[in-house]
């Protein structure tokens, strides 16, 4: 288990809660999400956490596959009445038996992917979603990488920093089309956010 995950597994009740208030930018871009996507699709979701955002997409009437690579969230996930399967989405199987995905939903979880390994993860996702299908991904935006202390999290995480113009050539070039980027979006620690959607060609 590398030093991230751990550090998530060690305080993956805390981050829980202190996470359980949805912003607005993400509530926005879950129900747009869901309008394009209509009830009833399948969505793939990596990095689930506590549940937060696959409850919304349910209430929006979509059928989501919790993921997430730290086994404590899977563990909270399945306590809590929740299928969930502890995914390492660069290297387990992503497909499923109801065939391919409408969407894919990441929300702040890809920026723990070391730049040289996201090119694999996005081409790896592509290949599970219908033509047409969406996706979208947060990550912060910035400028290399580092490790980071912060919030509920007690232990260093690392994080990989994008800029739009950067993260935009690699998507095109991992099966995704009309790549629509949203750069400078506050968070709560006046972090800058890129928010990003796709369409699968």
């Amino acid at each position: 288990m590398n030093d991230t995950v751990r550090a998530y597994d060690l305080d993956a009740a805390a981050y829980v809660a202190g996470t359980a208030r949805m912003p607005d930018s993400v509530r926005a871009a879950l129900e747009a999400f869901g309008a394009r996507l209509g009830r009833g699709a399948r969505v793939l979701e990596i990095g689930s956490g506590g549940g937060r955002d696959a409850r919304l997409m349910e209430e929006l009437g979509l059928s989501v596959r919790r993921t997430d690579i730290t086994p404590a969230f899977v563990t909270l996930l399945r306590s809590h009445g929740h299928d969930a399967d502890l995914v390492d989405p660069l290297a387990d199987d992503l497909s499923s038996s109801e065939g391919a995905y409408d969407g894919v939903w990441a929300n702040a979880s890809l920026l723990h992917v070391a730049r040289a390994e996201l090119v694999t993860v996005l081409a790896r996702l592509a290949d599970v979603t219908r033509p047409g299908g969406l996706l979208r991904i947060s990550l912060k935006e910035g400028d290399g990488d580092g490790w980071s202390t912060h919030g509920s999290i007690s232990q260093p995480r690392h994080f990989t920093y994008w800029r739009s113009d950067a993260l935009r050539t690699l998507v095109e070039g991992t099966g995704w089309t009309g790549v629509d980027i949203r750069s400078g979006i506050d968070g709560k620690r006046a972090e800058s956010w890129l928010e990003l959607e796709a369409v699968r060609g």
